[in-house]
């Protein structure tokens, strides 16, 4: 009799532990970003795929050429995480922090 209580108490813990597995692995999966979202989304701010002549990422920045600047939406930029841009002739340079290297894997699909 004692044995059958060791062994059910053992089988509640190991339940609550997958439950607590799975709740875990939900939140992890909820939190994640959706990259190619995030890449077509940052095309449409910079005026659409016609509008991006050339890009390209260094470290945490995303370097891209635009036939017309006027076209990007850089508050819609800032607003998806950017934490900054900067305007120099026909190009934006945005920090995108750690995002930037997994953001133009989606982007390259896109071009």
């Amino acid at each position: 009799m004692i044995v059958v209580i060791k062994l059910n108490f053992r089988i509640e813990y190991i339940i609550i532990i997958l439950v607590c597995l799975v709740i875990a692995v939900a939140i992890v999966r909820s939190k994640r970003k959706d990259f190619k979202l995030e890449a077509n989304k940052l095309i449409m701010l910079l005026g659409g795929k016609d509008n991006v002549l050339k890009y390209e990422v260094n470290k945490s920045r995303f370097i891209v050429e635009l036939k017309d600047v006027s076209k990007a939406n850089k508050d819609g930029i800032q607003k998806m995480g950017a934490q900054g841009i900067v305007e120099i002739d026909n190009q934006l340079k945005i920090i995108l922090g750690s995002d930037a290297k997994q953001l133009i894997k989606y982007i390259n699909e896109l071009k």
